[in-house]
């Protein structure tokens, strides 16, 4: 009898695996996982910001498993794009430091939060939150010497660990969005070009996004068989991003930073509920 009820188990399992393929093929997934890891390579913010809009929109997510779900796809893609920006330039390991140590904790306790709260006033505060950044970005991108690395003054850098703090915060909060929280801040309060901010925006998230996922997971908000395959994809698209962020122009960067978030934030403003 044990034996009978472990094989119906598995035909189950296998069934349902079947099914969430049939929704979504594998190589639908792979692509969209590809396109979205180039957006993150290029924009140095793991791909999870356009992520969550995609599961809600094209799969009816609800906002903690879009985040939980994209955060799956991100961590491998974080990984890879942090490496891939330390091989272009030298990283300044102080501030790096300064971002991911306070970040760590910040990020468990925002995701324990998140996973508590009503799902479509997280989307709005999400939603508002990537409009407010890609707003700033395009002033930074028409400023008065907008392709210039050098701002007024440069803060010292323990200022790293208040936006450290915050960035994981917000990472936690909303699943990803301390990159996209620091890079402008890390260009404005230290004097970086944009490539060297979005480096360094990947170096706040990486650690967090493990505990991101563990958390999202333990609540039950991840769907794996939609995040592996993004993830999968998106891993052999990462590089090439980044490979084009360092080609464009400082201002180019950020008003195509600038747009995607805009674009992103208008669709799920569309889709509260």
């Amino acid at each position: 009898m044990r034996g009978s009820s472990k094989s119906s188990a598995k035909s189950i399992l296998i069934e349902q695996f079947f099914h969430v393929v049939s929704m979504a093929s594998i190589i639908e997934l792979l692509v969209a996982g590809a396109i979205l890891g180039f957006a993150g390579g290029l924009l140095g913010i793991g791909g999870g910001v356009f992520a969550i809009p995609f599961l809600a929109l094209a799969f009816g997510l609800d906002q903690q498993h879009s985040q939980g779900t994209a955060l799956v796809m991100v961590v491998p893609n974080v990984a890879i794009g942090l490496w891939r920006y330390s091989k272009k330039q030298a990283l300044d390991r102080r501030l790096a430091l300064s971002l991911a140590l306070p970040a760590f904790p910040f990020t468990f306790l925002a995701a324990h939060l998140a996973t508590h709260l009503p799902s479509a006033p997280l989307r709005i505060a999400f939603a508002a939150f990537v409009l407010a950044i890609a707003i700033f970005m395009a002033y930074k991108a028409f400023a008065p010497n907008a392709d210039s690395a050098t701002p007024q003054r440069v803060y010292p850098w323990p200022v790293a660990l208040i936006v450290g703090a915050f960035g994981g915060a917000l990472s936690g909060l909303f699943g990803v969005g301390g990159a996209a929280f620091s890079v402008p801040l890390m260009s404005l309060l230290f004097g970086l070009s944009q490539t060297s901010a979005q480096a360094l925006g990947l170096a706040l998230v990486a650690p967090g996004t493990l505990v991101g996922v563990a958390t999202y997971a333990w609540a039950g908000d991840v769907d794996w068989f939609l995040g592996i395959p993004l993830a999968l994809g998106a891993l052999f698209a990462v590089p090439y991003g980044v490979h084009l962020a360092y080609r464009m122009p400082e201002r180019r960067l950020r008003l195509v930073f600038s747009g995607l978030m805009v674009c992103s934030s208008i669709l799920l403003l569309q889709h509260v509920g």
